[in-house]
């Protein structure tokens, strides 16, 4: 019978790495401190030897099963494959497995993961709440370990952010500099009852802006979207359109409402940048290729992938610790659409 390549064990990662099985453990296991340069050179040796750690006799040892959930609102986008993908890689470097999640509008899908991590079919839970008040954390005080992502404000277990208030404002602010003065917005919720966290706090840094460069607020600019996605920029650009307000500017609330807002606008013979400047937000890789090319907001999704993940294993190791608030630096991203 003809046998598969054999598997790489932990002696064959530490003799590439040339440390002990002991340090291999303790950098895969995330124990105990390991010295950067030395957890370099293991995680080298673990890539390109592609080793896989043996997660069912680590389950055996220590109680857990090596696998951690990621639940993101809509799979669809293309910022959530971006970070589910780095997810998969840091978790990977850990030696973790991961199970991914689509939890959309529906809050009970939160509650099954936490059951799911109660019944230790899972060792920990990312996830990333749409708002507070739909969450199972307002629900529940018995939580299993879980690191929040987004803006969802709490302080009740750890989280990573971004801090979308000075984003919003800073985006504003650059179109504003740029001479524009209606500048529309596709993304924002008028009801704070069931507004996104993220619609009101970059809502909250684009009126803040309009407020300090004495430009008047104006709600017929704004337009709601149920669905965050190039069909829902376009929809929303329609609705926009539709309207017959004047507008100078779009500020959509993701890159892809922007690249959806922008097919539509230039069907309607609107130049863009020459007749409307338009700004999207996640930096996805399209948008340095679209044309014209998208100003947006910018921030490390592998750095963001690393604090999430890095929180959850301390927190799966530690449940006894104060709750921690990562935040990730972001980076305004001018580019061709709002460049005159």
């Amino acid at each position: 019978m003809t046998r598969g390549p054999r598997r790489a064990t932990v002696k064959d990662v530490a003799a590439l790495a040339g440390v002990s099985p002991k340090t291999v453990s303790n950098v895969m296991n995330e124990t105990v401190f390991v010295r950067p340069d030395t957890r370099e050179k293991v995680l080298a040796a673990v890539a390109e030897l592609d080793f896989v750690p043996n997660l069912s006799a680590r389950s055996l040892r220590n109680g857990r099963t090596g696998v951690i959930a990621l639940a993101l609102p809509d799979l669809s986008t293309a910022f959530s494959a971006e970070m589910v993908h780095w997810v998969v890689q840091v978790a990977h470097a850990r030696g973790m497995a991961v199970q991914i999640e689509e939890t959309g509008a529906e809050p009970k899908r939160e509650h099954d993961l936490v059951s799911r991590a109660r019944e230790h079919l899972v060792d920990g839970l990312i996830l990333n709440p749409i708002r507070l008040q739909d969450s199972v954390l307002v629900h529940d005080d018995q939580l299993p370990p879980v690191v929040l992502i987004g803006e969802v404000e709490q302080h009740k277990v750890d989280r990573v952010l971004v801090d979308s208030r000075q984003a919003g404002y800073e985006v504003a602010a650059h179109l504003l500099d740029q001479g524009a003065r209606r500048i529309a917005v596709l993304g924002g919720a008028r009801g704070a009852d069931y507004a996104p966290a993220t619609s009101v706090q970059r809502l909250e840094g684009y009126r803040g802006a309009l407020d300090e460069h004495g430009v008047a607020y104006d709600p017929s600019l704004e337009v709601d979207i149920a669905d965050w996605s190039m069909v829902g920029g376009a929809a929303a650009a329609e609705e926009l359109l539709a309207r017959g307000v004047e507008f100078d500017a779009v500020m959509a609330f993701t890159d892809s409402i922007a690249f959806g807002a922008v097919h539509v606008l230039q069907e309607h013979g609107l130049a863009v940048p020459g007749d409307v400047l338009v700004s999207g937000f996640d930096d996805v890789e399209h948008a340095r290729f679209m044309n014209p090319t998208l100003t947006t907001v910018a921030l490390d999704r592998r750095a963001y992938a690393e604090a999430a993940v890095d929180l959850l294993l301390t927190r799966i190791g530690d449940r006894t610790s104060p709750p921690r608030a990562v935040a990730i630096p972001h980076e305004l991203v001018v580019r061709a659409s709002t460049t005159r």
